[in-house]
């Protein structure tokens, strides 16, 4: 059953959320582009991811900065060089130039976003979020991404969470797409057995307990 994703709200002078999106795209793909032109796709992808999560997580007085509209794009820029200049590739720099240029960077959580999806569906990948009622090894999650892979036909890029309270023991959401135990008879099948293996811990937990 379709429910509709949330997207992170930006300080750039934009009316909706969709439209912050919609244009965070936009120059995903441009920065995509330019990287896939100089074979430095990943490169790039983690130096921006970088300045995101290492950077501007971490000194959000630098993050006040590329979201203000009262600092010029020339300050911006020259604030750019000075933190990463001589750090990061020619492609990322001029990325950064760009967003700052044109008043987007703001924006650049959005669009490294953004262009993470952009690969994934270059490379035929699908993102999707599996809740499970337990937690499961990495074998364990490879497998069920597969076999849910099948099913749709589609490779997918997963990333697992644990709510023990998910109804049908598993929860698999694609896109704006969420399937359920009620979708699918073979995901209801999944969700069955992880269900029963939850029942099964809690016995296993309640019988080692009682021979204490």
């Amino acid at each position: 059953m379709p429910d509709t994703a949330t997207q992170a709200s930006d300080p750039a002078s934009l009316p909706t959320d969709t439209g912050v999106a919609r244009l965070a795209r936009v120059y995903a793909q441009a920065i995509v582009d330019a990287a896939d032109s100089k074979g430095c796709r990943g490169e790039v992808l983690a130096e921006l991811g970088s300045m995101v999560h290492e950077v501007l997580a971490k000194v959000p007085s630098a993050a006040a900065v590329f979201a203000s509209p009262r600092i010029s794009p020339d300050e911006k820029s020259a604030m750019i060089d000075k933190i990463c200049g001589e750090k990061l590739l020619p492609t990322t720099l001029h990325s950064l130039h760009i967003l700052a240029r044109h008043g987007r960077l703001g924006l650049l959580r959005e669009v490294v976003d953004a262009a993470a999806v952009l690969c994934d569906e270059r490379d035929g990948l699908r993102r999707a979020t599996f809740t499970t009622v337990v937690p499961l090894d990495s074998a364990e999650q490879e497998r069920l991404a597969a076999e849910v892979g099948r099913l749709i036909g589609f490779r997918l890029a997963p990333t697992f969470t644990v709510n023990p309270d998910v109804i049908g023991g598993l929860v698999v959401r694609i896109d704006d797409t969420v399937y359920d135990h009620s979708v699918a008879t073979s995901l209801e099948r999944l969700g069955d057995r992880l269900k029963q293996r939850s029942i099964n811990e809690v016995q296993h937990r309640r019988d080692r307990i009682g021979s204490a």
